[in-house]
């Protein structure tokens, strides 16, 4: 089969299966319900605050306060796009009709990717545009220094979650299994990694707070990290190559099941 046509094929299996619609959908409601809410609590806040505090006020950063929810629905998302067929036993009709592993593989994850990317980027925009609505007289706009740049980060960091997720669960085959690991890994493991003296500087390595680093624009006073918002976004891309890669490879030298 040509990689077109294995292309389209995926296309039309990601098109066709209601919960990676959903799930899609989530992400983008519960990012822009969330920023906005955060954004209008920090406004009422933003009188009370120290002067030490409003220094370190990020307008760009809280109106994507909603990602730490959004990315739950991203992650399900990428889960679900590779190990469906897996739990269906879909799997085996589709390496029949597309023999070469790679072929298969790579075209299910720049297609579901590309997805992704258009539908983060969307989000992206609009939960900065509403996020700064709810801020008033402290908003930020996207001509200031490194918003734009914050803004088109937001919608990479939703894009590569989903990919490491596809990369995860193409090793895993298991949708419980990879949702089993990577909801503790992002919403536990991560925090406490990075909120514990002894351990924080290597939770900053890890992919999420690595990545989120591109959304902020303000950098906080006490903060040590040693990369930039680009320097961020690498490591977190680093991370992601490594769950492609591996799940590629274990692909390519595993029988279908």
């Amino acid at each position: 089969m040509a990689a077109t046509q294995v292309v389209r094929s995926e296309w039309t299996k990601i098109r066709s299966v209601a919960s990676t619609v959903w799930t899609l959908s989530l992400a983008v409601v519960v990012t822009i319900a969330l920023g906005m809410l955060i954004a209008a609590l920090s406004k009422n806040e933003f009188e009370t605050m120290s002067a030490r505090d409003r220094l370190s006020f990020d307008p760009t950063f809280i109106s994507f306060a909603g990602m730490s929810l959004g990315q739950l629905a991203m992650i399900v998302f990428g889960v679900l796009v590779v190990s469906n067929e897996y739990s269906t036993g879909m799997i085996r009709a589709s390496l029949a009709a597309v023999p070469r592993r790679g072929t298969f593989l790579l075209s299910k994850l720049a297609v579901a990717t590309a997805l992704a990317l258009v539908v983060s980027m969307a989000t992206s925009f609009a939960t900065f545009f509403l996020g700064q609505a709810m801020l008033g007289e402290h908003k930020a706009s996207l001509g200031d220094d490194g918003v734009l740049r914050a803004v088109i980060g937001g919608g990479l960091y939703m894009t590569l979650i989903a990919l490491f997720s596809m990369g995860v669960a193409a090793m895993l085959r298991s949708p419980m299994l990879s949702l089993g690991i990577l909801m503790p890994f992002f919403f536990l493991i991560s925090n406490i990694l990075g909120n514990v003296d002894a351990t924080e500087k290597i939770g900053r390595f890890l992919p999420d707070q690595a990545g989120s680093k591109i959304m902020q624009v303000v950098t906080p006073l006490d903060d040590d990290t040693p990369y930039g918002p680009w320097g961020g976004l690498g490591i977190m891309a680093l991370w992601v190559l490594a769950a492609v890669v591996g799940g590629y490879v274990l692909l390519k030298r595993r029988d279908a099941q």
